[in-house]
């Protein structure tokens, strides 16, 4: 059995990867949160304890007790990263849905998600601090930068290179070969069949630049 987790942030992604964790045997001990009104309530039995930055709770992370980041917010992300790097010396654990596939040859880093019947195909590469939502597929030997976010359902074809803290929406498919420059943004149901720019937000069947 794992260790218990502490997970930061009261939200969909909490919620989901507390089922998640639960699905392992791993015991939850409670969510930290920054609203303030939530103190003190709890969620399926899991208390909300306090907020992200409580010094009470962060000196809990060890090597018996991991964190589990649950952000969408790259800013807020890093920052909680940072912290648990330098003040606990600690990485944020995974939270991996239990019908994912995750092929042996697959390389996996530190706190990322990964959700119900996602498919990380032979020797892909998720690296840190990703979100992999419900049925998205990365394919044979495609890489990921860290922060990134692959939408539901997302296809990320063999040999794609996505740079870090890029954003694919729901419903995308990558065709294979390409590369997607860091911080690029692709709207939801694009089908990419080239190349996206550092920083470019792309949107379309085919997938073309929304910036002017």
């Amino acid at each position: 059995m794992e260790k218990p987790v502490i997970i930061f942030g009261f939200n969909a992604i909490g919620k989901a990867a507390l089922e998640i964790f639960r699905s392992h045997g791993v015991i939850v001990y409670g969510f930290l949160d920054d609203k303030k009104e939530l103190f003190g309530d709890s969620y399926d039995e899991i208390p909300i304890l306090g907020s992200t930055d409580d010094p009470d709770f962060i000196k809990l992370i060890d090597k018996k007790c991991g964190a589990f980041i649950a952000s969408d917010e790259i800013k807020v992300k890093k920052s909680l990263v940072k912290t648990l790097n330098e003040e606990r010396k600690e990485m944020p654990v995974n939270a991996i849905h239990n019908s994912a596939f995750v092929s042996e040859s697959a390389h996996i880093g530190n706190g990322n998600f990964i959700n119900a019947g996602a498919v990380l195909g032979s020797k892909c590469k998720v690296p840190n601090h990703c979100l992999i939502h419900a049925n998205a597929i990365i394919e044979v030997e495609a890489e990921l930068g860290d922060f990134t976010q692959i939408g539901a359902g997302s296809i990320i074809n063999s040999g794609v290179k996505v740079g870090p803290e890029v954003f694919i929406g729901s419903g995308v498919t990558i065709v294979s070969g390409i590369k997607i420059e860091e911080k690029a943004n692709i709207g939801a149901g694009s089908v990419v069949v080239k190349d996206v720019k550092k920083g470019e937000a792309v949107f379309g069947n085919p997938a073309e630049s929304l910036d002017i």
